[in-house]
């Protein structure tokens, strides 16, 4: 029971990073609904970001864990530029299968220049442990909790009181009324990418922080849990990706307290398929009836 409850409390660390990630995932289908694949590419490009600002530059942190998202939002309205842009009146399956594209390259281009090899991350904060009774939470589990909430919470102040957040709302709704009332939906959707890939960055470094190691090929499986978390939360609304997050995150813990630590990837793709069975808008999501 001790070690279940332990498990629970560290998937909540966990559960947070993938949290950020499915913002990321929620906010691009909830505009332009598109599947970005490429988003774990840059949650991975964040944290090498990271690596060699603390590692080269001698930057804290902090000051580097800006830099890095902010980096990592200019990728992400580049991307969206080069990559997406031109195929947005075309097909879904033709923008999905570029997003998949991207996400090889960025992986690759990345292999090419950096080699394959695993990278110790830069350990900038140094690591303590605090006990309360038989539970132990260390403070970069805290810090990356703090931080993660503190996002959430400003992602969502963004969206529901500024102005740009109303037209995001507004072109997720219908980008030809939104068009016709005067948003300029380009910058809009672009200023949605550039969020999301800040919020990966953030991810990759605080798991970079937290497993003291990166690569190339670390942003695959996150990515696609991660894409999981926003199906089962209800992809599209922000909310239910953080929620499904948290969720996806406790699930890989306690599988890994039961003993099916080999298989906690193979049951949170269970969960996937369970929940567009039983219930396809996800947790939070709403069946709506389209018209044929």
């Amino acid at each position: 029971m001790e070690m279940m409850i332990q498990q629970l409390i560290n998937g909540l660390f966990l559960g947070s990073i993938y949290a950020l990630l499915a913002l990321g995932y929620t906010m691009v289908y909830g505009i332009i609904k598109l599947i970005n694949f490429a988003h774990g590419e840059v949650y991975m490009i964040g944290s090498f970001i990271g690596y060699f600002l603390i590692n080269q530059w001698q930057l804290g942190f902090f000051p580097a864990l800006f830099i890095s998202m902010i980096a990592s939002a200019a990728l992400g309205v580049t991307i969206e530029f080069l990559a997406y842009r031109p195929l947005r009146n075309s097909t879904r399956i033709s923008a999905l299968i570029t997003a998949i594209g991207v996400s090889y390259f960025l992986q690759n281009i990345m292999i090419f220049f950096f080699s394959a090899d695993v990278r110790p991350f830069p350990q900038a904060i140094a690591r303590k442990t605090y006990s309360i009774g038989f539970i132990e939470v260390s403070n970069i589990q805290l810090l990356i909790l703090a931080i993660s909430l503190t996002l959430m919470i400003l992602l969502q102040l963004i969206v529901k009181k500024t102005r740009m957040g109303k037209a995001m709302r507004a072109v997720s709704v219908d980008a030809d009324a939104a068009r016709l009332m005067g948003i300029n939906v380009n910058r809009t959707i672009s200023f949605t990418f550039a969020l999301g890939s800040a919020l990966a960055a953030a991810g990759g470094m605080l798991i970079g922080l937290y497993y003291n190691s990166i690569d190339p090929s670390m942003g695959v499986v996150p990515g696609l849990k991660s894409f999981v978390a926003a199906v089962l939360g209800g992809i599209g609304i922000i909310p239910g990706a953080a929620l499904g997050g948290f969720v996806i995150g406790l699930i890989e813990t306690t599988a890994t307290a039961l003993g099916f630590s080999d298989y906690k990837d193979a049951l949170v793709y269970a969960i996937l398929i369970i929940i567009l069975l039983v219930r396809p808008a996800g947790i939070l999501g709403k069946n709506i009836k389209e018209k044929v």
